[in-house]
Order: C-alpha cells, then structure tokens, then sequence
C-alpha cells in the first residue's frame, strides 16, 4: 500500500516535465541554439551529481552495513544500469532531436518521425523515475538510513533538470510543423513513464528489500549512460561551445546543494 504522503514526491518529477513542455506555448520563434545547449549541460550537471550523491554513495552506503566487500553491490548494479539502457537503446526505435536517422530495431511499419522523438526522451526518463522509486522504497525499510528528505532532494532535482527536457522536446517537434497542442501533449506525456517506475518500484519492495544497494546503483548508471551516451555528446555538438559546461557546473553544484541541505 502506498503512502498519500508520497504521491506529491512522485508527481514532480512529471510535473516538471509538464511545466517544461508548455514552453511551446510562451516562447516564439524555436529554442535557440545556445539556449539548447546550456540546457542540455544543466541537466547532465544534475544527473550526474544525483547519481553520485543520491543513489551511489547511499548504496556503498548500505552496503558497508551488510556485507564484507562493501564495494561489490555497488559497482555490479552500476553496472547492470548501464547494461540495461543499453539493450533498450538498441532495440527501441527512437530519434534524437537534430539527427536524420533512428537508432535501434527497424520497426516492420515505419514510425512516424514524432513517435522515434518522442520515444528518445522516454527512454530518459525510465532510470529517472527508477531512481525515485527505489530512494522512497529505500526511505521505508527500517534499517535504512536513507531518509525521505533525500527523496524530496532527488525529486526536486529532476523535477528541475525535467524542465529543460519537456522543453528540449516539445518545441523543436513544432519547429518541425507539429501543432503547438500535440507538441504538449507529446512533451509533456513523456515524462509519464517515471511516476509509473516510481510507483512499481515500491510496490516491490517486500522482493528488493534485500537488493536495494544493488538497485541504487542500478539507478546510477542507467542515468549516467544517459549523459555519457546523448545529453553530452548533443550538448557539444557543432559548433563546439563552453556554454554546456557552464550549464553542467550550475545543475552539478544546484543537484549536490539540493541533496546536502534537505
């Protein structure tokens, strides 16, 4: 049974890629190329310190209470992330904003160019919404020393780095000569996935209780193959700009300030 007290923690994240999609209506003329870019480099600043700060150090954490190699949940569940996005990075058919042709399988019928977009940014958000779930299914074991305002920084912060990301989104798909209304809807449902991750996450807690360092990391580095394998690379794409770095430092010291002061 779920907690009501939880649910405004599991809605940020969502409620910030809503507020990041509606951009489409205010802003004129398309995002800027700068602006895309200092985005792009806020939000890998705060996955990567939320991967680090929130769910791998909490992990070697919790490890070093149960088991002789405190390293060893830690490094295997990162591990396993990244494998995992891996293997949905290669068998779902998606597009990445600017890019010509799709990634992953072929589909039998051919998909319509919003579809593979939007199917790119929801990939994002799966490890996103794991890495709710399994900080609030954390907060609720007994013996755990993860509380739930480390669940409320973690929100909070991808609730903020979401923003850019609906944004990211929404306004080139109507740059491209979608309407300003589907392009919402199609930015905005993407985040939808990680209030669903979120929610199956704790409903399993009776089973992951015991694996919750493994599952912290696994949060981890399913993130971080995010950053590493697009929010980077599309940040610094021609033409090469320090902006993205500027961006990355603002969401790592926002992200790490969020994690230590709640």
């Amino acid at each position: 049974m779920i907690s009501n007290s939880i649910y405004p923690i599991l809605s940020l994240p969502f409620i910030g890629t809503i507020m990041g999609a509606a951009m489409v209506f205010l802003l004129r003329g398309g995002m800027k190329d700068w602006v895309r870019k200092l985005l792009l480099g806020f939000a890998s600043g705060v996955m990567i310190a939320a991967s680090v700060w929130s769910l791998l150090i909490p992990s070697l954490e919790m490890s070093a209470e149960s088991t002789t190699i405190t390293w060893l949940p830690a490094a295997v569940g990162f591990v396993g992330g990244i494998l995992f996005l891996l293997l949905l990075d290669t068998l779902i058919p998606h597009l990445h904003i600017g890019a010509s042709s799709p990634e992953g399988l072929t589909p039998k019928k051919e998909w319509k160019r919003t579809t593979m977009l939007s199917f790119a940014i929801t990939l994002h958000n799966i490890p996103e919404g794991m890495a709710v779930g399994v900080i609030l299914a954390s907060s609720m074991v007994a013996e755990s020393t993860i509380s739930m305002s480390a669940a409320w920084a973690l929100a909070i912060g991808i609730a903020i780095q979401n923003f850019p990301e609906g944004a990211i989104l929404s306004m080139p798909l109507h740059s491209e000569g979608v309407k300003k209304g589907k392009a919402f809807m199609i930015g905005a449902l993407s985040g939808i996935v990680e209030p669903i991750a979120s929610i199956l996450t704790i409903l399993l807690i009776g089973l992951i209780a015991p694996a919750l360092p493994y599952l912290l990391a696994f949060a981890a580095g399913a993130m971080m193959y995010v950053v590493v394998e697009e929010l980077i690379p599309e940040a610094q794409a021609d033409p090469h700009s320090n902006i993205p770095t500027l961006g990355f430092t603002a969401g790592f010291v926002l992200m790490m300030i969020l994690d230590y002061a709640l």
